[in-house]
């Protein structure tokens, strides 16, 4: 007789015992996201125990101890928000993986606040609000509501996907405080005319270099019939420039308090760091490419050295200068609150900038590293090399001209450029067309002759693309452009309203 098998069914035990791993399951998921934030709260307590430490003695060390506190959240959000533009696109260019990014450029990001950190008091207290038409219990109101106004609006501008400047937060931040504090009178209207001028040259002279850097690579480079011969020639000229370039950018950028350099002195940094880069480049490269084939995927390995050496002198320079949005502030407080005070910053108030940067951004920083990198357009080792190229000219040109820019800025208005010329350049390049037709014509030649399949391209881009999938295919998000650019515009005028309201709750409790 033939037995039937009933279809096996959970028993009530198996589906509770079921029902527990599910739970168990969501419960770990929650608690990894909570884990970010816990040591985020864990840190701004240790901060505020050392700051409690260090001035215990001083008359108002309650105020003192809530700034430090203030001021280690905004270097958690600098370093959440604004590192991505260093290291993003040599993630999004898969040269650096994420974890080796984040450990690099909080290394450097460390070494360049520590190291070379900018004069604060005088960039921040004294640059901004006139110290003349506030007294020291006033001021401290103001630091403190720009503080947490700043750190509030970045931590938002993170939370939505928007790289924003913190520098351009903090000044909006401490305008509003200021204003609220003492009116118009209070503000020093002629830095921010050049402050404000910045903050549209700044992204779209970024975003022309880096498209004309791309362009030059693309003609002498890329669509090459030898590809390898250009690159011989052109790639150690191109990083030599970039080494000029950072040279000249860390001399002007982030050691000026280190030694002060004329204009002679900075041309001659320069053209030292040109001609010993290149003898080595030239003597590495022609190494390298002796046994390297005639493809794209050739080229992306040169750019790759240079490319994690420009991330991280890019993080260097950064923590050199943006430490002083962190901190500023409090070392303005701290000298309001401390009478006869020292003018310089003290150390402790720099080390708490420098590892809040870093700690922000080991904890926080992937989301905007990925964003930069490879959301708003592809990045490839060329494309990303424009992008750190353009963002250390362009700081170099803007400081000639004595005019303050966003590393921000520039290096998300690099991604945007060399987006958009690719948009045009693959629709409407003749020489690129020229150089694809021939290649396939050589191709199908050499498949023809020895019977073998035909190797697939090794860049997307390399092929004869239509302009009507180029317009479909938006090479540029333009979501994330719109997003950006309107949390640019917002910046300033938000985070002064919120200082100001900041002031004025603070004024009606104390």
């Amino acid at each position: 007789m033939a037995q039937t098998s009933a279809s096996p069914r959970k028993t009530t035990l198996d589906k509770d015992l079921a029902r527990l791993g599910e739970v168990e399951e969501a419960t770990n998921v929650v608690a990894r996201s909570l884990i970010a934030p816990g040591i985020a709260l864990l840190f701004l307590a240790l901060v505020a125990f050392l700051a409690s430490v260090v001035t215990g003695g001083e008359p108002r060390t309650v105020v003192i101890v809530v700034a430090a506190a203030l001021a280690a959240y905004m270097a958690l959000n600098i370093g959440a928000n604004d590192v991505a533009n260093n290291v993003g696109p040599a993630v999004g260019a898969k040269v650096l993986t994420m974890g080796g990014a984040l450990a690099m450029a909080a290394v450097c990001e460390t070494a360049g606040a520590l190291i070379a950190g900018s004069d604060v008091v005088d960039t921040v207290s004294g640059g901004i609000i006139l110290p003349a038409t506030v007294d020291a219990p006033t001021m401290i109101r103001v630091m403190l509501a720009a503080l947490l106004s700043a750190a509030l609006w970045i931590n938002l501008a993170t939370w939505i996907g928007a790289p924003v400047s913190t520098t351009h937060s903090i000044i909006g931040a401490v305008i509003g405080g200021g204003m609220a504090a003492a009116g118009f009178a209070s503000v020093n209207w002629a830095a921010m005319g050049a402050i404000t001028l910045s903050w549209v040259f700044s992204p779209i002279l970024g975003g022309i270099i880096a498209a004309a850097l791309l362009a030059f690579v693309e003609a002498a480079i890329i669509y090459r019939v030898d590809k390898i011969a250009a690159a011989r020639f052109w790639v150690p000229l191109l990083i030599a420039l970039m080494a000029g370039s950072f040279s000249t950018y860390l001399a002007l950028k982030g050691l000026e308090n280190v030694a002060s350099f004329s204009a002679a002195a900075l041309a001659a940094i320069g053209i030292a760091g040109f001609a010993a880069i290149w003898a080595i480049a030239h003597a590495q490269v022609r190494r390298a490419s002796r046994s390297m084939e005639n493809r794209n995927q050739s080229l992306k390995k040169l750019f790759r050295v240079p490319l994690i050496i420009s991330a991280a002198l890019l993080s260097f320079a950064h923590g050199a200068n943006d430490v002083a949005n962190a901190v500023g502030p409090l070392a303005a407080i701290v000298r309001a609150a401390t009478p006869g005070g020292a003018e310089a910053a003290p150390q402790w108030v720099m080390v708490v900038g420098a590892l809040g940067i870093s700690v922000g951004l080991l904890l926080f920083g992937p989301r905007l590293v990925r964003m930069v990198g490879g959301e708003i357009t592809k990045l490839n080792p060329m494309r990303a090399f424009c992008v750190a190229l353009s963002t250390a000219l362009t700081v170099i040109v803007a400081s000639w001209f004595g005019l303050p820019v966003s590393s921000t800025h520039i290096a998300v208005g690099a991604v945007f450029g060399v987006g958009f010329f690719r948009e045009w350049y693959i629709a409407n390049s003749r020489q690129r067309r020229r150089y694809i037709e021939r290649r396939n014509a050589l191709r199908l030649a050499e498949r023809a002759a020895s019977g073998k399949p035909e190797a697939a391209d090794d860049d997307e881009d390399d092929k004869v693309v239509s302009r009507e999938e180029i317009i479909h295919r938006r090479l540029v998000r333009r979501s994330h452009v719109i997003r950006i650019v309107a949390a640019w515009v917002t910046t300033v005028p938000v985070s002064a309203l919120l200082s100001a309201g900041l002031f004025l709750l603070l004024s009606a409790v104390s």
